[in-house]
Parts: structure tokens; sequence; C-alpha cells
């Protein structure tokens, strides 16, 4: 059964007309919106800015959008150019007494959240957790990093960034076009004119603002939950049908993704950040079971043995590659990071 939120969720991309009545709170919610980035901008809020570069991976959309994958792309691209980078994150889902909080590999999800876990365990870079996003960054420093990437950081204004991304996911938009509670914008269109570069994930179902770059998650691999065995996605490892499991911000695009590479599935869709119960997974007929990367990092002491996790990756445009590239070599003569990666750009 699905939740209010999910079922509002979608009514908000959907745009259906009960969520007019909802328009006088969205007037009240852009006033507040408003009102803090002024108050960022004018020097009433404190901005504290880092003495490395800082590269911000967000959306002005609720649901998912594919910025998790481009995150960890951007921060293995980056490592692979000479840079140290490292990935400051909110830690959604997750609670810890003390922060800042730099992951290690025992980190437990139940600490950090499940994307921080996620993003560490495929990079193998740092990333740290920390609701205060300036401390954080302090904290990437001290680690040895030259650049930082804010994963989900657009709205957190405290940290002063070089560069905005947004990510949009190019089947749903921008739904109705509104702000929360009318429709599931965090911040109004407006607010694309003033970022660095717009990233559709997949194939536009409408029509891009201009410039915009474009991105596909493309599946990379199957992975064994239970031992970490990485096989090709050809043959499968398994055989159908299988249970498919996505706790996600848009779990319809993980089923269709399974369905392409020709996956029978019966399809079990949970709330974004869902905390699994043995419960959830206990379907009683043998089957395997598929999920995402996201679900992984939380069901890897409850999943049965034959549990299949697939990997996908995000794979930006050559334009967007291009205008990176140029980007990069501009923050790089403005900073002071090491003779390395000032050489690599």
């Amino acid at each position: 059964m699905t939740s209010l939120g999910e079922r509002w969720l979608t009514a908000a991309y959907r745009g259906d007309a009960w969520l007019a009545v909802l328009r006088p709170l969205e007037a009240l919610y852009r006033r507040v919106v408003r009102r803090r980035a002024t108050a960022y901008a004018s020097g009433r809020k404190p901005v504290w800015r880092a003495p490395v570069p800082v590269i911000v991976v967000g959306n002005i959309t609720l649901g998912g959008t594919g910025k998790s994958p481009l995150v960890a792309w951007l921060a293995r691209h980056l490592a692979q150019r000479g840079w140290s980078p490292g990935i400051l994150s909110r830690g959604y889902g997750g609670h810890c007494e003390h922060y800042p909080l730099l992951l290690d590999a025992d980190t437990p999800v139940a600490s950090c959240g499940d994307e921080p876990r996620m993003l560490a365990d495929q990079t193998g870079l740092p990333v740290v957790v920390d609701p205060d996003r300036p401390r954080g960054a302090r904290r990437l420093l001290e680690a040895g990093c030259d650049i930082l990437i804010g994963d989900d950081g657009l709205q957190h204004l405290a940290l002063c960034r070089d560069l905005e991304l947004v990510v949009v996911d190019g089947t749903r938009g921008f739904g109705n076009g509104r702000c929360l509670p009318a429709g599931p914008l965090r911040e109004p269109l407006s607010r694309l004119e003033r970022v660095d570069a717009v990233v559709v994930n997949g194939a536009p179902a409408f029509t891009p603002p201009p410039g915009a770059h474009g991105m596909v998650l493309a599946p990379a691999a199957w992975r064994r939950l239970g031992d970490g065995r990485r096989v090709p996605l050809a043959p499968l490892p398994f055989e159908g049908p299988v249970h498919a499991l996505a706790g996600i911000g848009h779990p319809p695009r993980f089923f269709a993704t399974l369905a392409d590479l020709g996956v029978e599935a019966v399809t079990h869709a949970f709330a974004d950040h869902h905390h699994y119960s043995a419960d959830d997974l206990a379907f009683g007929d043998g089957r395997p079971l598929v999920m995402t990367a996201k679900d992984a990092v939380k069901c890897r002491e409850l999943a049965p043995a034959e549990s299949w996790v697939l990997e996908v990756e995000a794979r930006p445009d050559a334009a967007f590659v291009a205008w990176l590239a140029s980007r990069l070599h501009a923050l790089s003569s403005s900073y002071p990071v090491p003779g390395e990666a000032r050489a690599t750009h």
C-alpha cells in the first residue's frame, strides 16, 4: 500500500487538479524560500567559503532524479584527473551523536544514512556526514581533500559553492511546475537560471531548459550481495521470475531497467530511504531477490542468500564532460590546489 506522501508526490508530478487548493500554502512557502535566500545573499546569515573548490550536485524537485550516481561519477572523474575529492552529505536517515562523521569501512548505515554509505562503498573516497555543511567541509579538508562535492546541497546555502549542478528526471521533469505543497518543486523554476548546469537524466519527456546536458544511468554489472562477486549483465546470473526491491526516489525507473535487461520480476516498491525489516524481504517462495545499490547497504544482514544488486553508473554526455573540463581548468587557476591536479586541467 502506498503512503499518503507517495500518493501526493504522484499527484504533484501528474498535475492533479485538486492540488489547486494548496496554492495559498505554496505562496507562503515561496515567500519563506525567497526570504531565506535573501538572508544569505545579504550577509544577514553567515556563508563560509572553503579554501578549495566546492561543487554542489542537487535538484529542485522531490523524489529521485539520479543525483547520487552523478555524484559518484563526478568524484571518480575528479580523482582520475589528479584531484583529491571528498563528498559531503547531510546523511538523511542516519543519526550520529557526534558530527562531523568521516565514514570508514565499518560505519553503519544507521549512523550515516544509506546514500553516504553507498557513495563511500562505490568510490572509496572520503565521505563526511554533517547537518552543518561548513563544519563537515572543514573535516574533509582535514582529511586532505582539495575539492569538495556537496551531495544534495543545493538548498544548503551556508556553504559557498563554485559550481551548482542540478539533476532532473527526464521522465517526470518538473511535474506541474509548482512549489511545495502544491507541486514537487523545492524552489521555483526560476532558480535554474542561476545554476551553472542542468543535467537531464534520460530522454526528456518535456522541453529542457536551454543549454541543458544529457545523462543516462547505464547498468554496469550484477553483484551478489552475500560475497560481493561481480558478474556481467548477460547471461543473467539467476533464473526468473525474481522479486525486485526498490526503496528509492523513483522505483519505476529501476523496474523498467530490469525489464530492459530481460528480467521477469514481481516488483516491490518502498518509500525512499525505507528502513527494512526481515519481514519486508520474506517472500516465502525461494525466488531470487534483486535490488538497487542504495537498498543493498541496508539489506546485507537481512536478505536471503540468493540476492543480487544491479550496479548502475551515470554517463553524462560529451558536451557536459567538455564543459566540466573547462570549468575545472578555471577553478584550478583560482585556488592553490596541488601541482599535480593543476597540471591535469
